[in-house]
């Protein structure tokens, strides 16, 4: 199985490496393919330009063998839809399953997602869970029909929808742009690449 985790990355950080860990490892992923957006439909766009974010993935990935990045919505320029992405994947990938990787805060939003029901037609989802945190009553019906466990996911190329507990990081991107802003350490929070990466190119200065 095949593991996708899309984003802005602005910067990729180690909240996004560890849940990629853990759910390759909770899921017995193959590898997990990291997919940066070109332009986030939904968002205010990102400060670090797309060859910028595209730069640090590769950095960050860089020491690890089952983590790839994927630059198909790169290439493909314009707003990343997801359903589009998943089209593609499967035009790549046949029938081999293919798990969609988010967290909570995103699935309880999946249904307001464009054509939400051709992802799940092309994809499985797994959903990462934590303590305290809890589903939309409408996020909840869904995961109920169509709820399954790890080992169903490979039974199948998409269609199910699987909860993996995390031990998710509390580290944010929003946090490290503040914090690149203010001339404070981002030490230990993403990869001495990408760390050196800004430093280098002064990315999330305000004083340029």
């Amino acid at each position: 199985m095949i593991g996708i985790l899309g984003g802005t990355f602005d910067p990729v950080h180690y909240g996004h490496l560890r849940l990629a860990e853990e759910m390759r490892e909770a899921l017995g992923l193959t590898q997990v393919r990291f997919i940066p957006a070109f332009q986030p439909p939904h968002r205010e766009p990102p400060v670090a330009s797309a060859h910028q974010r595209l730069a640090m993935l590769y950095l960050a990935l860089q020491d690890n063998k089952a983590f790839t990045v994927d630059t198909r919505e790169y290439e493909r320029g314009g707003p990343s839809w997801m359903v589009d992405t998943c089209a593609s994947l499967r035009a790549s990938y046949s029938d081999r399953p293919l798990v969609l990787i988010m967290g909570m805060d995103a699935f309880n939003g999946f249904t307001r997602w464009r054509d939400w029901q051709g992802i799940l037609a092309r994809v499985h989802l797994a959903v990462a869970t934590r303590p305290g945190a809890t589903l939309t009553a409408e996020a909840a019906q869904l995961l109920a029909e169509y709820a399954s466990s790890a080992a169903e996911l490979k039974q199948a190329p998409a269609g199910r929808i699987v909860e993996v507990p995390i031990a998710a990081l509390d580290i944010s991107a929003t946090r490290l742009r503040e914090l690149a802003a203010q001339n404070h350490s981002t030490r230990y929070l993403l990869p001495e690449a990408v760390r050196e990466y800004l430093l280098r190119n002064r990315l999330y200065r305000t004083n340029l």
